[in-house]
Protein backbone atom coordinates (compact mmCIF):
# COMPACT_ATOMS: atom_id res chain seq x y z
CA UNK A 1 0.00 0.00 0.00
CA UNK A 2 1.14 3.63 -0.81
CA UNK A 3 1.86 5.08 2.03
CA UNK A 4 0.92 8.77 0.65
CA UNK A 5 -2.35 7.18 -0.64
CA UNK A 6 -3.11 6.03 2.89
CA UNK A 7 -3.16 9.38 4.43
CA UNK A 8 -4.91 12.54 4.00
CA UNK A 9 -2.12 15.44 4.49
CA UNK A 10 -3.35 18.39 5.72
CA UNK A 11 -1.91 21.96 5.21
CA UNK A 12 0.53 22.87 7.48
CA UNK A 13 3.09 25.46 7.36
CA UNK A 14 6.68 25.19 7.66
CA UNK A 15 7.11 27.03 10.68
CA UNK A 16 3.99 25.43 12.49
CA UNK A 17 5.43 22.01 11.62
CA UNK A 18 8.71 22.85 12.91
CA UNK A 19 7.77 23.79 15.94
CA UNK A 20 5.59 20.40 16.16
CA UNK A 21 9.01 18.62 15.50
CA UNK A 22 10.71 20.02 18.01
CA UNK A 23 7.93 19.95 20.75
CA UNK A 24 7.15 16.21 20.26
CA UNK A 25 9.01 14.32 23.39
CA UNK A 26 10.38 12.15 20.99
CA UNK A 27 12.27 14.26 19.13
CA UNK A 28 12.53 16.72 22.04
CA UNK A 29 16.53 18.28 22.64
CA UNK A 30 17.78 16.79 19.37
CA UNK A 31 19.98 19.64 17.44
CA UNK A 32 18.89 22.13 15.68
CA UNK A 33 20.61 20.79 12.53
CA UNK A 34 19.08 17.71 12.56
CA UNK A 35 15.18 19.17 13.35
CA UNK A 36 16.01 21.47 10.82
CA UNK A 37 17.34 18.13 8.35
CA UNK A 38 14.48 16.32 9.50
CA UNK A 39 11.92 19.08 8.81
CA UNK A 40 12.99 19.76 5.45
CA UNK A 41 13.23 16.77 3.73
CA UNK A 42 11.57 14.05 4.99
CA UNK A 43 8.11 15.32 7.35
CA UNK A 44 4.71 16.25 6.25
CA UNK A 45 1.63 16.31 8.49
CA UNK A 46 -0.95 13.50 8.82
CA UNK A 47 -4.38 12.83 9.49
CA UNK A 48 -6.13 9.37 10.02
CA UNK A 49 -10.39 8.77 9.82
CA UNK A 50 -11.67 6.35 13.05
CA UNK A 51 -10.80 2.59 12.13
CA UNK A 52 -8.71 3.63 9.76
CA UNK A 53 -5.84 1.30 9.14
CA UNK A 54 -2.25 2.64 9.24
CA UNK A 55 -0.36 -0.35 8.19
CA UNK A 56 -0.36 -3.83 8.26
CA UNK A 57 1.42 -6.24 9.65
CA UNK A 58 4.07 -7.74 7.37
CA UNK A 59 4.01 -4.78 5.08
CA UNK A 60 7.42 -2.95 4.41
CA UNK A 61 8.02 -0.56 6.85
CA UNK A 62 9.47 2.75 5.55
CA UNK A 63 7.92 5.49 7.44
CA UNK A 64 7.15 6.11 11.13
CA UNK A 65 4.88 8.88 12.91
CA UNK A 66 5.02 11.57 15.89
CA UNK A 67 1.48 11.07 17.26
CA UNK A 68 0.06 14.09 18.00
CA UNK A 69 -3.80 13.63 18.71
CA UNK A 70 -5.68 10.39 18.98
CA UNK A 71 -5.62 6.58 19.75
CA UNK A 72 -4.31 4.08 18.06
CA UNK A 73 -4.16 -0.08 18.48
CA UNK A 74 -1.24 -1.43 17.78
CA UNK A 75 -2.99 -5.49 17.41
CA UNK A 76 -1.95 -9.09 16.02
CA UNK A 77 -3.59 -11.82 14.32
CA UNK A 78 -3.21 -15.11 16.76
CA UNK A 79 -3.93 -18.32 14.35
CA UNK A 80 -6.81 -20.03 16.54
CA UNK A 81 -7.92 -17.03 18.58
CA UNK A 82 -8.59 -13.97 16.42
CA UNK A 83 -7.41 -10.37 16.31
CA UNK A 84 -5.53 -9.85 19.46
CA UNK A 85 -4.57 -5.89 21.11
CA UNK A 86 -1.03 -5.61 22.02
CA UNK A 87 -1.15 -1.91 23.35
CA UNK A 88 -2.89 1.85 22.42
CA UNK A 89 -0.63 4.40 21.89
CA UNK A 90 -1.62 7.95 22.06
CA UNK A 91 -0.66 11.68 21.57
CA UNK A 92 3.27 12.04 21.95
CA UNK A 93 4.19 8.39 21.31
CA UNK A 94 5.76 7.36 18.67
CA UNK A 95 4.27 4.90 15.80
CA UNK A 96 6.53 2.86 14.02
CA UNK A 97 10.26 1.46 14.86
CA UNK A 98 10.52 -1.32 12.32
CA UNK A 99 11.78 1.37 9.65
CA UNK A 100 14.87 0.88 11.34
CA UNK A 101 15.60 -2.58 11.75
CA UNK A 102 16.18 -4.89 8.88
CA UNK A 103 14.55 -6.76 7.34
CA UNK A 104 12.14 -3.39 7.43
CA UNK A 105 9.01 -4.98 7.58
CA UNK A 106 5.87 -4.21 10.01
CA UNK A 107 5.55 -6.71 13.28
CA UNK A 108 1.91 -5.50 13.68
CA UNK A 109 -1.62 -3.78 12.76
CA UNK A 110 -2.28 -0.72 13.26
CA UNK A 111 -5.36 1.04 13.61
CA UNK A 112 -6.60 4.49 14.33
CA UNK A 113 -9.16 4.00 16.91
CA UNK A 114 -10.25 7.88 17.08
CA UNK A 115 -9.18 10.37 14.51
CA UNK A 116 -5.32 10.95 14.84
CA UNK A 117 -3.26 13.87 13.76
CA UNK A 118 0.51 12.88 13.08
CA UNK A 119 3.58 14.01 11.68
CA UNK A 120 4.52 11.07 8.84
CA UNK A 121 8.18 10.20 8.04
CA UNK A 122 9.79 9.12 5.44
CA UNK A 123 11.71 6.08 6.75
CA UNK A 124 14.03 5.04 4.02
CA UNK A 125 16.03 8.22 2.86
CA UNK A 126 15.57 8.95 6.65
CA UNK A 127 17.65 5.63 7.40
CA UNK A 128 19.91 6.80 4.53
CA UNK A 129 20.79 10.13 6.72
CA UNK A 130 21.35 7.77 9.30
CA UNK A 131 24.12 5.68 7.98
CA UNK A 132 25.80 9.10 6.69
CA UNK A 133 25.77 11.61 9.74
CA UNK A 134 26.23 8.95 12.82
CA UNK A 135 25.33 11.69 15.14
CA UNK A 136 22.01 11.71 13.86
CA UNK A 137 21.85 7.58 13.98
CA UNK A 138 22.75 7.23 17.32
CA UNK A 139 20.56 9.64 18.64
CA UNK A 140 17.36 8.24 16.32
CA UNK A 141 18.97 4.64 17.43
CA UNK A 142 18.60 5.70 21.51
CA UNK A 143 15.18 7.29 20.60
CA UNK A 144 13.77 4.32 18.63
CA UNK A 145 15.57 2.08 21.40
CA UNK A 146 13.77 3.30 24.25
CA UNK A 147 9.97 2.99 22.06
CA UNK A 148 11.09 -0.13 21.73
CA UNK A 149 11.94 -1.00 25.18
CA UNK A 150 8.51 0.37 26.57
CA UNK A 151 6.53 -1.41 23.86
CA UNK A 152 8.11 -4.67 25.16
CA UNK A 153 7.00 -4.08 29.00
CA UNK A 154 3.72 -3.03 27.50
CA UNK A 155 3.01 -6.26 25.96
CA UNK A 156 4.70 -8.19 28.58
CA UNK A 157 2.37 -6.31 31.01
CA UNK A 158 -0.95 -7.12 29.00
CA UNK A 159 0.21 -10.60 28.48
CA UNK A 160 0.31 -11.06 32.34
CA UNK A 161 -2.92 -9.35 32.55
CA UNK A 162 -4.51 -11.94 30.18
CA UNK A 163 -2.77 -15.11 32.16
CA UNK A 164 -4.16 -13.46 35.11
CA UNK A 165 -7.70 -13.83 33.40
CA UNK A 166 -7.51 -17.11 32.21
Amino acid sequence: MNAKKEMQTQSTNPGSLCELIAGHPFLKGLSQQHLLAILAEYAMAADFKKDELIFREGDPANRFYLIRQGQVELETEIKDRGRMLIQTIGPGDVLGWSWLFAPYYWHFDARAVSPVKAIFFYGTPLRQRCEEDHHLGYELMKRVAEVVIKRLQGARKHLIEIGDRV
